[in-house]
């Protein structure tokens, strides 16, 4: 949001210069967050004078030129050679002096030298309107006034006064604030001055001419509407002062009719909207609600087809404007308007909302209507308005102030303690401090005690309605810098659950990355073709886009769009890791769950000169499964293979009916969905139940094994069904206390080998942490798992 330094004077004096504004603005929470100095015309005429031409002759050499002897007040006269066809004696013309910059309106700025032209010294030039920016006529020169004073800038003549221009990053909350009146209130709160209103007491109606009829039908969407009506105006370009003061804050002037109402907007904080009279037909402005799908033509020439929820200004016919939002192509102001309906109305905040969004339609006047607007202050807008309008187009005004305002509003009761107050600011402030803040930001005491204040918050203060935001109203006008930081800070031991959530999380991120991997944070919204469970989804009612209008079911998606932005960046080598949460809707009860995603794309290791760059496979991925699994201490679970839609193949860790973590090879459809063309492999952990197993497992301390460990080797035929998974179990329940480890170390398939049939290699290692193992012992346990391998998994041990 842009303020105007001049304008926000109009409102409050103040001999504060704008950096020192700028700073008190930020202090009291609207920061600040550039402040620019700004001139109407590019340049501000800086080296432009007043001079007088005191001779003026044919150039000897060029018959379009003149020869001219220019005072401009120094003493001595300046010859200027002059190419307009009325320049002429005794003239006063504005004068470009040698060194001056001119910046025209079209073509690049040009520097001013001291020359010759045809032979004849030429120490300046006599302008154009056009050539510095004050016009667009390149008829001939400026000819002022006889008695203009020669020799003062030309700048002190125009009135051309710098401007300083405030960009305020404006949070939702404060659309109180939203207007130069709403800043000059704070403003003046935080000085403990006064501020100025714009004075309306002329207004008066002459006639009742060109009365109009208006009917509210919702009123819950619309709880007041004004309106007045102007005759006989006329529609033309805005005077210089509007259109500067519009500029400054980058609205572009349209016609003075047009102007007016941005004018009021960004110096009242409320919207306005101008009809062409003529163009409402049956003399009739209705309030109301469409039929679904009524097709509407907005200002932009785009049709849209309206919901049965749009509020619409409509005639007797048809509707006219979307309430709040945008106006339509055909009741607007145009040239040929002379009659003007004008409108100052309070819209639901909801409302609006809903239906800009609906129609993706940002303007001034919604993005103030859905924080809230003032609804006290329609009728000051309307009359403030109406004068400007007749002040810069003419005309009267023709009937009566309509207001229909069925149920007023009220100023919102507060009950605030003294105590309170002091207690959440945590400094003593004085009671009478307090209330003299509150003063200052205009909210009423009804009544008063010893202990508190009973007070009446005007409706503009829309965020204002507890204990707690008058708190913060009075911190923000005593000043966050003024709280003292005490010296000694009291804390309490609280107790904690164990494991500690927080650190268990830290515990394996910080593992994960000093492998390599690097945390991503993806948005929980996200668009709802990612939905595996549709029925499942959770909705967003006023979704900010179709790409974000469900909660995520899945943290797979999300970060799909991750990789194919780096992919598309030729950063093609990932390994990636986030924290977050999936949300389903489940018979009715909104569920959400705690998951942790690991995923690897691309190479293994970046390209280097001593190594061959490989693809990343399934085992990397099962490695990084394995390392999170054993850093939390968990054992005794099983796995099988994946088969259903989520992976193109992998593995799962369960426990009994519990998945632990889900892990293999993204499928086809995930990685076209999100614009991947590379292998991705994914992990998909449970996070809640893997801390309800770290909560339950039982950390046991061993001393380091005095007996030495044996390791036999086996290889074998199995079946190509056969998984290395199904030969450890077997191992495991064959000897379940001198077995420590079964691990493969290599597997063959190919043409040597008999069809259907792979090769397994395994060693496994037998430790007794009380005695030595002897030959007899190995070889008879060796024995007893060959055997079980040959009933179970019908093994044939290679000799």
């Amino acid at each position: 949001m842009k303020i105007s330094y001049n304008w926000l004077k109009q409102f409050i004096q103040t001999e504060k210069t704008p950096q020192e504004i700028s700073l008190i603005l930020t202090n009291i929470g609207l920061e600040v967050e550039s402040l620019e100095k700004v001139q109407p015309i590019v340049g501000g005429l800086e080296g432009l004078v007043i001079g007088h031409v005191v001779e003026c002759e044919q150039h000897p050499n060029a018959d379009r030129l003149r020869v001219t002897k220019v005072n401009v007040g120094t003493g001595e006269l300046l010859q200027i050679v002059c190419g307009a066809p009325n320049v002429g004696v005794n003239q006063k013309v504005v004068v470009a002096t040698v060194g001056t910059t001119v910046f025209p309106n079209e073509g690049e700025p040009f520097k001013i030298n001291k020359s010759k032209i045809r032979g004849e010294v030429s120490e300046g030039m006599i302008c154009a309107e056009d050539e510095i920016g004050l016009g667009a006529s390149h008829a001939g020169i400026m000819i002022l006034p006889e008695d203009t004073e020669i020799g003062i800038a030309a700048r002190s003549y125009f009135k051309m006064e710098d401007d300083f221009v405030f960009e305020i990053g404006l949070t939702p909350n404060r659309a109180d604030a939203a207007s130069h009146l709403g800043v000059a209130r704070d403003l003046a709160a935080y000085l403990r001055t006064s501020y100025q209103m714009p004075d309306v007491a002329a207004f008066k109606t002459l006639n009742e001419n060109l009365s109009i009829a208006v009917e509210v039908e919702d009123s819950e969407a619309c709880p007041r509407y004004s309106s007045v009506t102007i005759a006989g105006v006329t529609v033309k370009s805005s005077p210089d002062w509007l259109k500067d003061k519009l500029k400054v804050i980058g609205i572009r002037p349209i016609n003075n009719i047009v102007d007016v109402t941005n004018y009021v907007l960004h110096e009242l904080g409320l919207p306005l909207h101008a009809f062409d009279a003529d163009k409402i037909k049956g003399k009739q402005v209705i309030v109301k609600k469409v039929a679904e799908g009524t097709p509407f033509v907005t200002l932009d020439d785009v049709e849209r087809k309206l919901s049965a929820d749009d509020l619409m200004i409509c005639n007797a016919e048809e509707p006219m404007c979307i309430a709040g939002v945008f106006g339509g192509k055909t009741s607007g102001i145009s040239e040929q308007t002379t009659n003007v309906f004008l409108e100052s109305a309070y819209f639901n905040s909801v409302s609006v909302r809903k239906t800009s969004k609906r129609h993706n339609l940002k303007t001034d006047a919604s993005f103030r209507y859905e924080r809230g607007a003032d609804p006290e202050i329609t009728l000051y807008a309307l009359k403030r308005a109406a004068l400007l309008i007749r002040e810069v187009a003419g005309g009267e005004i023709s009937s009566s102030i309509s207001d229909v305002y069925p149920v007023k509003s009220n100023p919102f009761d507060v009950e605030v303690s003294y105590a309170n107050i002091v207690k959440l600011i945590g400094q003593d402030i004085p009671a009478a401090e307090i209330k003299a803040i509150i003063l200052a930001l205009g909210i009423d005491v009804a009544a008063e005690t010893a202990e508190g204040l009973s007070l009446k918050v005007p409706a503009y203060k829309v965020d204002v309605t507890r204990e707690c935001d008058v708190t913060e109203e009075v911190l923000r006008i005593y000043g966050y810098n003024n709280i003292h930081i005490p010296t000694k800070v009291n804390a309490s031991l609280a107790f904690t659950a164990k494991p500690n959530k927080e650190n268990v999380q830290n515990l394996i991120a910080d593992m994960l990355t000093a492998n390599g991997f690097l945390e991503i944070w993806c948005n929980s919204l996200t668009r709802s073709a990612y939905s595996k469970n549709p029925d499942e989804a959770v909705q967003i009612l006023n979704p900010l886009s179709s790409d974000l209008n469900v909660m995520r079911q899945s943290l797979l998606q999300p970060a799909l769009e991750s990789v194919a932005y780096n992919q598309n960046r030729r950063n093609s080598d990932l390994k990636l890791y986030e924290f977050g949460k999936t949300y389903h809707l489940i018979n009715e009860q909104y569920i959400e769950r705690p998951r942790l995603l690991v995923l690897i794309s691309g190479a293994k290791q970046s390209e280097q000169w001593n190594h061959i760059t490989t693809p990343s496979t399934f085992y990397n991925l099962k490695a990084a499964v394995d390392a999170v699994i054993s850093r939390l201490g968990l054992s005794n679970f099983q796995s099988e293979e994946i088969k259903d839609e989520n992976f193109a193949y992998g593995l799962k860790y369960f426990r009994g009916a519990q998945t632990l973590v889900s892990f293999g090879a993204a499928t086809a459809g995930d990685r076209k969905q999100a614009g991947v063309d590379a292998a991705v492999f994914y992990a998909d952990f449970d996070w809640a139940l893997l801390l309800d197993a770290v909560r339950k497992n039982k950390i046991v301390n061993k001393d380091v094994p005095k007996y030495p460990a044996v390791r036999r080797d086996l290889s074998m035929l199995v079946d190509e069904q056969v998984t290395f998974g199904d030969l450890e179990s077997i191992a495991f329940k064959t000897e379940k206390k001198l077995l420590k480890e079964v691990q493969i170390f290599d597997v063959y398939q190919g043409d040597k080998l008999p069809l259907g049939k792979k090769s397994y290699a395994l060693n496994f290692t037998l430790q007794d942490e009380e005695q030595t193992l002897t030959d007899k012992q190995i070889d008879a346990i060796m024995q007893k798992i060959i055997a079980n391998l040959a009933q179970s998994a019908k093994a044939e041990i290679r000799k």
